[in-house]
């Protein structure tokens, strides 16, 4: 079914691309965004349902609009509604409040002669996940590794819901699962490697290549949260339909194996067509292949999966989610915020209910409780109080010294960090962050071309070493006072 998310204030400015390719959170597992017809598609969750709907969010040319494509349903309660708008409207960040702070800051660099155009014309909106939970996991992943690990830890959590999912609906169409396991697999493996972080290079990368059994591998914790997370899991197998496989193993490409799904795309895309100009018409014409791979899309998602939610992780044992997803010291993190918010100590919906965007005391309220929970420091703290929209604090790693040593010139150590950052950006208060990160979204955007028109198999080429310049590979690096 169709449903529409109207633009508000917004319209006049709002492009989708422009609000989606912002951050690099739109790369990681279960984003997928669509360069040639400018669409993200992914999975999310709805009320009084455990199975994730697929939904490709689109905003058609001079819409005031976005149109969302829900598969696989033919109607949505109010509550299912609402809960849908409610996460499209936090990952591109349409609230009345988003759309305020959008605009001051559009303002203030427009009065601004020394601020650069990439920072002028950045837009003021950062994507960010449907959840809270969702961004605090990713936010732990994004911590001490290269941006390619961090893609393939979040795929992995992904692939590993997908096994949990189908193990609680469907545990018995897995008669050759070994061969099932290395088609999925090979369907997956581009789009970014298992890489060990040099921290951990001792630890055995990889995956749990024997069988296991999960329901070993789950850790004391709230009868409730073992009952909601053990129902119906009996081993770990991973399930995909035989036409399915057959589409896979042959190259996803056959309009006739998904002809029907085909069918009511070319029907959209037909309706679509004849809202354009003769000009979209021709360039939709060639573009015709895109509404053939619709269905390809679709077998993607069942291959990967959605993101794992509290209760799919609270009780599974630590040792079994590092080695299965590859980590590391990340894992025990990951466990203790999911059993803290199923167990009802961390209590997500309070700590958004309490985001106070233009008060600093609600800032520094909301920092207090998130350094109270496991594993957050200053950094994952700053980047997920960053994702609530707090724009004023810029988190500073070893990427942001880099930035200020090549764009700025700045000798920036650890010690020095947070001061030359506030001596550079401080004008801007209090979007400093915004500002930051427009000039690093374009640095990258130098190195590596427009990433909005990059191709997934290419996000993991975006590391430390492919950020350096020309001819200082070979030079040493210099050690960091700690």
């Amino acid at each position: 079914m169709e449903v529409e998310v109207g633009l508000g204030a917004a319209a006049k400015t709002f492009r989708l691309e422009k609000a989606v390719c912002s951050h690099g959170l739109f790369m990681t597992c279960p984003n997928r965004w669509d360069p040639l017809s400018l669409s993200l598609s992914r999975p999310l969750r709805l009320p009084d349902d455990d199975v994730p709907v697929m939904v490709r969010i689109s905003h058609p040319p001079r819409s005031a609009s976005l149109r969302l494509l829900v598969h696989g349903v033919s109607a949505l309660s109010p509550s299912q509604h609402h809960s849908l708008l409610r996460q499209v409207r936090r990952m591109l960040r349409l609230s009345d409040e988003d759309e305020r702070k959008a605009s001051e800051f559009e303002k203030m660099c427009g009065a601004m002669r020394e601020a650069p155009d990439c920072v002028r014309e950045f837009g003021g909106r950062v994507f960010r996940s449907p959840t809270l939970f969702e961004d605090m996991v990713k936010c732990i992943l994004l911590c001490n590794c290269q941006w390619s690990r961090t893609l393939s830890m979040a795929q992995a959590l992904c692939e590993l819901q997908l096994e949990l999912q189908r193990n609680s609906s469907n545990s018995s169409c897995m008669e050759d699962r070994d061969g099932i396991r290395d088609i999925a697999k090979g369907v997956a493996s581009h789009l970014a490697p298992t890489t060990p972080a040099a921290k951990e290079a001792r630890r055995k990368g990889g995956r749990c290549k024997t069988q296991t059994n999960l329901m070993t591998k789950f850790a004391d914790v709230t009868p409730e949260a073992q009952i909601a997370t053990s129902t119906g899991m009996e081993a770990v197998k991973l399930g995909i339909d035989s036409h399915k496989i057959h589409q896979l193993s042959s190259g996803l490409s056959s309009s006739d194996a998904c002809s029907s799904q085909c069918d009511h795309q070319s029907r959209l895309a037909s309706e679509e067509t004849c809202e354009t100009s003769e000009e979209d018409r021709k360039r939709g014409a060639r573009e015709e292949p895109i509404v053939q791979i619709d269905h390809v899309e679709e077998c993607w998602w069942d291959v990967v999966g959605n993101f794992p939610s509290p209760r799919e992780l609270a009780s599974l044992d630590e040792g079994f989610l590092a080695k299965r997803c590859n980590l590391g010291y990340r894992a025990g993190r990951i466990v203790k915020l999911s059993q803290g918010i199923v167990e009802g100590r961390i209590n997500l919906n309070q700590l958004e209910e309490i985001c106070d965007t233009r008060c600093l005391s609600s800032y520094a309220d909301l920092t207090e409780r998130l350094r109270q929970i496991h594993g957050f420091g200053p950094f994952t703290c700053a980047n997920v109080l960053m994702c609530m929209g707090f724009y004023h604090a810029i988190p500073t790693d070893s990427e942001t010294m880099r930035h200020l040593q090549q764009v700025h010139g700045k000798n920036s150590t650890i010690q020095t960090a947070q001061s030359d950052v506030e001596d550079i950006y401080g004008r801007y208060a209090p979007f400093q962050f915004l500002a930051y990160w427009a000039e690093l979204w374009n640095f990258y955007g130098e190195r590596f071309g427009n990433l909005s028109a990059m191709p997934l198999s290419n996000y993991k080429l975006i590391t430390a070493t492919n950020m350096k310049k020309k001819g200082s590979r070979g030079k040493k690096r210099r050690k960091l006072s700690s």
